[in-house]
Order: structure tokens, then C-alpha cells, then sequence
């Protein structure tokens, strides 16, 4: 192993972590990434990746119960899931990546050491507990990016081995014939969605009046037809009093007095920061999480935390940016580059639910914008354009939030089929300035799903070609 002084410590391999690690490197600074456990944190071990394996699963499944629909006989509608085979094939796809974000550390000679990292100064990191043995590294600048861990509620009962964490769900080596599901948010609702389709009889608990009570509305309402309609029962506006272990599985006992029986239940009402890299070195933190400005800088100068740790967006990809701002401003720091400073613009984000039907929004929500502008809102229903109708998907809509003065979009909401790929047109668009008049006037290719995003814009505007005009 190298030397131990560094010009940026990056502690975390996770999305922000590795992401800051390699920048660094590419920007000219010598680069250490501190990793306890398998690179690629949350995301491709226990988040993103896994899930979305799964989410294919279900996928095939759903669209086997409409193959009559479409002309096509089987012999059989019947199917098992061979749970210990979907693990492993899941495993296989996070190995494949996990092991390509090794390649690409190496390849940019970034020094992987194995261990508990903990920032005992802000130049020194200290490693203990892994492969790597035991290490003192120092550097210019430090990088914290520890991530984020299942939330679990001080609820009586909820240390039974019969309730399951949104990371243990993924090694489950059976489908449970029942699963009780606290928490109707992203996690909640795909792992619904997953475990109704390999033939679980799924309930979900919520305690806010809505599932997916931070997407529209309309949208939140879609989802929950869908789950319905999946056979998905759904309770909301309720709280949860304990959970009682059962000879064959376990009861959840609701503030309501009804009692929900299952073999098991998943916890799934988020995730939070997590902040052993830290040891009391007075770093600012509000409600758990490390307080940052734009520049990923913390409250003690040369030491940046990007990602879950700082709570301003828990998703991988925002984590991506928010380690490349870290980087470039760490390696500042320790005088290891010439570059500006730069900032970490969230705003054009984009939030996904791989649900089915997928949800997908960016920007502000109707009622947002509306209380800072007099706004336009174009919508267009999926049940009018032709490749979600060919895809048996009409389910959903897009929907365009613009300034009514000026056509600036100020927020993108789409439901169904291909969401979450055009759901990044949009971003992408927003974060140029383009505005509704614009959007009108691209060609899409046809016929496409992401028409209905042009569609939508020029509905803004009453020009909107595929839909009967607006009544006055």
C-alpha cells in the first residue's frame, strides 16, 4: 500500500463516496477511498440495483397475466418463484457492478483500504476493523460520504427476527405467503408491488393520509388503483402500536385497534444519515444530519460531506453530484488543483418510484409553484398516446407546471410506462431555461411515450394538437 498522506480522504465507496474518490483523482489530487464494507454502498448493494432486479421480476409477471389479452395462449398460467434463484441472480448483477467501481478506483489510482474510517481530525482519518488492518491516513481535505441506514422505530416488538429491514428483505430466501408492509413511501410501494407479484398477500400500514404523500396527488392516486387492482391492501391515516410475534408469523397491532397478521413484516419508513465517520469534532448537524453549504463544505473548513449524509436529497444520483462538488472543492483546498470552486445546483433533480405504473417528477409540485407564480398546467393522459396504448399501458399522464407569463417550466409530472427515462428529458430541459414554447415545437419521434411530454407543453399554451380544445 502507498504512503499514507493524501491530498483528499474520501470515507465511503457508496455513490457520493467513490464518485467523489475517482474526481478527485481525474482533477490531479492524490486519493484514498475509505470503504467498511463492499464498494458501492446502499445503492448497489441493498438499494437501487437490487430492487430494480426484483422490479423486473414482477414486471414478467404482470405482463404474463396479460398475454390472453394480446392474443397470446399459454398452456399454463401457473408460476412459482424460486426465491433463493432471484437472490442470486440479484447478487450476480450487484457483484458485476460492485466490482466494476473497484476497476474504476484502480484505474484512476485511487488507494482502497478496507475498514471502519472515522475522521478523528480535519486531516486524519483513522482505519481500523477491516482487511486493510489497522491505518493512520492524513491529508489535505476529508470527505465524509458514511451514507445512510435503515430507520428502525422504537416500537415494542420491532427487534423480532419475523420484521425485516428494507435491507434484509433483499436476502429473503422465501416469499412470504403474507407480508405487512410499515411505511407507504418509494421503498414501501416497489417492494409492494415485487412481492404481490410473486404471490405474496401484501398489506401496507401509512400512517400520512396518502401513499407517496410527497408526489402529486393524481399521481399518488394512480399508484394506489394500481396496487389495488394488484390485490394490494392498503391502509392509510394510521399509526402503528406494537408488533406481537405469532407460533407462525407476526401481528401488527394498529392505534386503530385493528390487527394486521402476516408472516412477515418489512419496516420500510426510510432511511437516515449515518454518522460514525464523525468523532466529535464539532461538526454543525441538524435533525441528524451533517449541515453543508452549495460547496458540500461543513461547519469545520476542509471537510466536505456529500450524499445521505447531509439529508439534502437521498438519492443515488444526487449523491453523484453532490461527490463531484465535494471533490473538486476538497482537492481545492488542499492545494492539490487550480480549479474553481463549484456548486451544487439540486434543483432539477429528478424523484422516481419503480412502481407500476413507474411515477416520475422534477421541480416543483402544482401547489409550490402556484404559491410563488401565476402558473399555466398542461396535462396529457398516456390513454391518448399511441406507444403506451400499443404497450397495453394507458395508465397515467404527464403533466407541465410553467410560469404563465414567461412559459419557464417550473415543475414536470409523469405517470406510467417509461417515466423514469423520460422523466430526465425534462431535467435536462428545465436546467437549460427552455421553456413550454420551446418544448411545443421539438419533434418527437413517433410513435414514443415521451411525446406526451411535448404534448403536455403545448397543452400549456392551448395548442396542444392530440387533445380536444380547453373549454373556457
Amino acid at each position: 500500500m502507498a504512503e499514507n498522506k493524501y491530498d483528499v480522504i474520501v470515507v465511503g465507496g457508496g455513490p457520493a463516496g467513490y464518485v467523489a474518490a475517482i474526481k478527485a483523482a481525474q482533477i490531479g489530487a492524490k486519493t484514498a477511498c475509505v470503504e467498511k464494507d463492499v464498494l458501492g454502498g446502499t445503492c448497489l448493494n441493498r438499494g437501487c440495483i437490487p430492487t430494480k432486479n426484483f422490479l423486473k421480476s414482477a414486471e414478467f409477471l404482470y405482463e404474463l397475466e396479460e398475454a390472453a389479452s394480446r392474443g397470446i395462449s399459454l398452456a399454463s398460467t401457473e408460476f412459482s418463484v424460486d426465491m433463493p434463484a432471484a437472490v442470486k441472480a440479484k447478487n450476480r448483477v450487484v457483484r458485476k457492478l460492485t466490482g466494476g467501481v473497484g476497476t474504476l478506483l484502480k484505474a484512476n489510482k485511487v488507494d482502497v483500504f478496507y475498514g471502519t474510517g472515522i475522521a478523528k481530525s480535519a486531516t486524519e482519518v483513522g482505519v481500523s476493523g477491516g482487511k486493510s488492518g489497522e491505518h493512520t491516513l492524513s491529508a489535505g481535505a476529508i470527505i465524509l460520504a458514511g451514507g445512510s441506514k435503515a430507520v428502525k422505530l422504537p416500537i415494542p416488538g420491532v427487534e423480532s427476527e419475523k420484521v425485516l429491514t428494507s435491507d434484509e428483505i433483499l436476502d429473503i430466501q422465501e416469499v412470504p405467503a403474507a407480508l405487512a408492509i410499515i411505511g407507504g413511501g418509494v421503498i414501501g410501494v416497489e417492494m409492494a408491488m415485487v412481492f404481490a407479484a410473486f404471490g405474496s398477500k401484501v398489506t401496507i400500514v401509512e400512517l400520512e393520509s396518502s401513499i407517496l404523500p410527497f408526489m402529486e396527488k393524481e399521481a399518488a392516486d394512480l399508484v394506489l388503483k394500481s396496487l389495488k387492482k394488484k390485490g394490494v391492501d392498503v391502509k392509510t391515516g394510521i399509526d402503528l402500536d406494537k408488533f406481537e410475534e405469532t407460533k407462525t408469523g407476526i401481528k401488527l397491532v394498529l392505534g386503530n385497534g385493528e390487527t394486521v397478521t402476516a408472516d412477515k413484516a418489512l419496516l420500510s419508513i426510510g432511511r437516515q444519515a449515518d454518522l460514525s465517520c464523525v468523532d466529535g469534532l464539532g461538526i454543525e448537524t441538524e435533525r441528524g444530519k451533517i449541515v453543508v453549504n452549495d460547496e458540500m463544505e461543513t461547519s469545520v473548513k476542509g471537510i466536505f460531506a456529500p450524499g445521505d449524509v447531509n439529508g439534502r436529497k437521498m438519492l443515488a444520483h444526487a449523491a453523484f453530484k453532490m461527490g463531484e462538488t465535494a471533490a473538486v472543492n476538497a482537492a481545492k483546498h488542499a492545494g492539490g488543483t487550480g480549479s474553481p470552486s463549484i456548486k451544487a445546483d439540486m434543483r432539477f433533480v429528478p424523484s422516481v418510484v419503480y412502481s407500476v405504473p413507474e411515477v416520475a417528477s422534477v421541480g416543483l409540485s402544482e401547489k409550490e409553484a402556484a404559491e410563488q407564480a401565476s402558473i399555466a398546467v398542461g396535462y396529457f393522459p398516456l390513454a391518448a398516446n399511441g406507444r403506451a396504448l400499443a404497450a397495453g399501458a394507458p395508465e397515467g399522464f404527464v403533466k407541465v407546471i410553467a410560469d404563465a407569463r414567461y412559459g419557464e417550466m417550473l415543475g414536470v409530472h409523469i405517470v406510467g410506462h417509461g417515466a423514469s427515462e423520460i422523466i430526465n428529458e425534462a431535467a435536462a430541459l428545465m436546467a437549460m431555461e427552455i421553456t413550454v414554447h420551446e418544448v411545443a415545437e421539438i419533434v418527437h419521434g413517433h410513435p414514443s411515450v415521451s411525446e406526451a411530454f411535448m404534448e403536455a407543453a403545448a397543452d400549456c399554451l392551448g395548442k396542444c394538437i392530440h387533445l380536444p380544445p380547453k373549454k373556457n
